[in-house]
């Protein structure tokens, strides 16, 4: 990571404060692109796009003020899941060597592989909004492509929810959330109090304004810090089972033949319900959904 001099400034006074530090935190960090400084189109979030390798940077950028923060805070042990399309935008060498790394896809845990009862808290940077919510940046759930809502126990859900739902599942707290003022504000609302860095504000779906970058890993790093200072005051966002999913698609095949599923039941033409024991089934039948096809290999 190339740090200007107001940051590496900012990330020594970190280090050398301390304040609320707590040795020896173990954290989990999900990274999504949608939500990252500056994005609002396909031209930042995909290989096709012709800004995506700078954004790649950015998204990279962000997750390292995270790190850092995470790490002036106590951290020691750190996995990053990269969860933004392909699984394959953070650039390893720019990312702390003494971290790991989680990538592509499928992946039974989603947004969330490889969590588990020993982590401390949980962090999202980048996310945005659901596809339920009329604001944000991209805003959409799992698939802007092919879904138009996705409901656990009734309750409209963001991928941020979810992912805090499969980190409560393990007893971890999420406690911190970047993104646009969307995203952060639909998050608190279910989530509660936790804090939220917002980096741009959604004029519409593809339209945003914007902090610049440096800022933005100053802002991150913040609310990071903010965060772990005051871990006890986070609890982990539980769902107790058994959990109704419903999934409604935009179109009407997909719903046709998931019903043919033994588990699966057909709610109107383009909504589908499954009822999973917990979050770890839940999780394993999204990624089911939106991952299988009958031509997939290898």
């Amino acid at each position: 990571m190339i740090r200007s001099a107001s940051t590496t400034l900012l990330l020594s006074l970190w280090l050398a404060s301390g304040i609320g530090a707590q040795e020896g935190l173990k954290i989990y960090i999900s990274a999504d692109m949608e939500g990252v400084v500056g994005a609002v189109t396909g031209s930042q979030l995909g290989p096709g796009g012709f800004e995506y390798a700078r954004f790649r940077e950015f998204m990279t950028n962000e997750v390292n003020a995270a790190i850092a923060a995470a790490r002036a805070m106590g951290a020691t042990e750190i996995l990053v899941s990269d969860s933004h399309g392909n699984g394959e935008n953070l650039l390893i060498d720019r990312l702390p060597q003494d971290i790991q790394l989680v990538r592509s896809w499928p992946r039974p845990l989603m947004m969330m592989e490889g969590i588990d009862a020993s982590f401390d808290a949980a962090i999202l940077i980048g996310y945005h909004a659901s596809t339920t919510n009329p604001e944000g940046v991209r805003a959409h759930t799992f698939s802007s492509a092919n879904l138009t809502a996705v409901r656990l126990n009734g309750v409209e859900m963001m991928e941020a929810s979810m992912s805090a739902a499969i980190a409560g599942d393990f007893g971890v707290p999420v406690v911190m959330i970047s993104g646009d003022d969307a995203a952060v504000a639909e998050a608190r609302a279910l989530l509660g109090d936790l804090e939220g860095a917002v980096v741009k504000w959604n004029y519409g779906f593809h339209s945003a304004r914007t902090i610049m970058p440096e800022a933005s890993y100053e802002l991150i790093g913040g609310r990071v810090r903010a965060a772990l200072g005051r871990l006890d005051d986070f609890r982990p966002y539980r769902l107790q089972g058994p959990l109704e999913l419903e999934i409604s698609f935009k179109n009407y095949m997909p719903a046709e033949l998931m019903a043919y599923l033994p588990n699966v039941e057909r709610v109107d033409a383009h909504t589908i319900r499954f009822v999973g024991r917990d979050m770890t089934e839940i999780s394993r039948f999204i990624e089911f959904t939106t991952s299988y096809s009958v031509g997939v290999t290898p």
